[in-house]
């Protein structure tokens, strides 16, 4: 399957204060790069094939280097919320597995980012900006995904090494990473306080992949084991129990950018719902005049424009005014990702039987999208964070 072209995807948004000129023109040039053919080619029945491909591709084009601080082969000082919001946008609404190469990057580095050693940047960092490692998150487990303080997998000090023993489940580039920022069991303090992170890279005595996972939308993941894993302690994030916090943050600079993955696919079923229904023959018109097809289409379009304005504030909050962004990026992430199924579901049902045709591109947003609904923090999750952080500010 040749990637689409984004020049289809409407780009008035980044007119909106939210931006300035730098963010459209990383626009200008994710629309060339992917017009000229910078995808190429995706191979969705070889997943991991494909991923290796676009990481490789995505890194000579240097648009993996958002994914990294400047110090380290990036673009800014600091990873800048807006660009991973434009960039996932861009690429989601191309095709979901170049959108998944991209925000695995981020995300699977991001904690080294934040807190690695000056080392570990210097070894990690700049080989993941040119593409030349694939990196994964490993958080979850078989009876941890929402709830991280019942995490089980551990990790004990034996003189300059730490020795991780344990099973991660649902790891995005499961398989195909060539390094897992990992999340274990430390006994600093109970629950969620004693909590550490790691580096683990794949060619490491102890561990292992034991099962690869299929989903609806197919992508590399696995679950992936542990057994008398020895790694030093240098590769140990941050201090002893801060692996939560390390976590947490990594997640409020990247959720935003799930959401506007969300809104990228839907900007796609829209548009391609809006070209559907002007041709579409009906009733001695077209699908285009019947007021109910129009009111269905006036709502996708405010349903898309509600949660770009909660995304997009929320990276505007983040890059520029440098505060917290914990309840916003969870609006983001709700909104989006709920108001995207809803659409995506409203342009399959405009175009009838053809809709849920294997191969059809509503038929593929219809898989693409139900995951992000559950990933980095299901659906419910986000209501519990958005009405903790509610609570804490009644307090003071």
């Amino acid at each position: 399957m040749t990637a689409q072209p984004a020049e289809g995807l409407t780009r008035e948004h980044l007119q909106w204060p939210f931006f300035g000129d730098e963010t459209r023109t990383l626009a200008t040039e994710l629309d060339d790069f992917i017009s000229n053919g910078g995808l190429g080619e995706i191979d969705h029945a070889d997943a991991d094939a494909a991923c290796k491909k676009l990481v490789t591709q995505l890194g000579a084009a240097g648009i993996l280097r958002h994914c990294v601080p400047k110090s380290f082969g990036g673009v800014s000082e600091d990873i800048d919320s807006r660009s991973l919001c434009v960039i996932r946008e861009t690429l989601a609404y191309t095709d979901g597995l170049a959108d998944f190469a991209f925000a695995m990057q981020g995300l699977g580095t991001g904690a080294i980012s934040l807190t690695g050693s000056q080392e570990l940047k210097q070894q990690m960092l700049p080989k993941i900006a040119r593409g030349e490692l694939i990196s994964a998150f490993a958080l979850s487990e078989p009876d941890a995904g929402s709830d991280v303080a019942a995490l089980s997998c551990a990790a004990h000090r034996d003189g300059d090494d730490y020795v991780l023993d344990g099973e991660k489940i649902w790891i995005s580039n499961g398989g195909i990473a060539d390094v897992y920022t990992v999340f274990a069991r430390t006994g600093e303090a109970p629950g969620t306080r004693g909590i550490s992170a790691f580096v683990v890279f794949a060619d490491t005595a102890g561990f292992s992949v034991v099962e690869r996972i299929e989903t609806i939308a197919p992508h590399p993941l696995a679950r992936i084991r542990f057994d008398n894993c020895r790694i030093p302690a240098s590769q140990l994030l941050g201090t002893p129990g801060e692996g939560f916090k390390i976590a947490m943050r990594t997640l409020d600079i990247f959720r935003p950018s799930v959401a506007a993955a969300a809104i990228g696919f839907a900007r796609r079923a829209l548009d391609e719902a809006v070209v559907h229904a002007r041709s579409r023959k009906m009733f001695g018109a077209t699908l285009s005049d019947l007021p109910t097809v129009q009111s269905t289409l006036g709502e996708m379009a405010t349903a898309i424009d509600s949660a770009a304005l909660l995304t997009f504030r929320t990276a505007w909050r983040r890059d520029v005014q440098k505060l917290p962004t914990t309840s916003e990026a969870a609006m983001a992430k709700l909104t989006a990702t709920e108001n995207a199924q809803w659409v995506i579901d409203q342009a399959l049902q405009l175009f009838g039987g053809r809709g849920v045709r294997v191969g059809e591109i509503t038929e593929r947003l219809y898989r693409e999208i139900r995951a992000l609904r559950i990933y980095e923090g299901a659906t419910e999750v986000q209501k519990l964070i958005i009405g903790r952080e509610l609570m804490k500010s009644a307090g003071k």
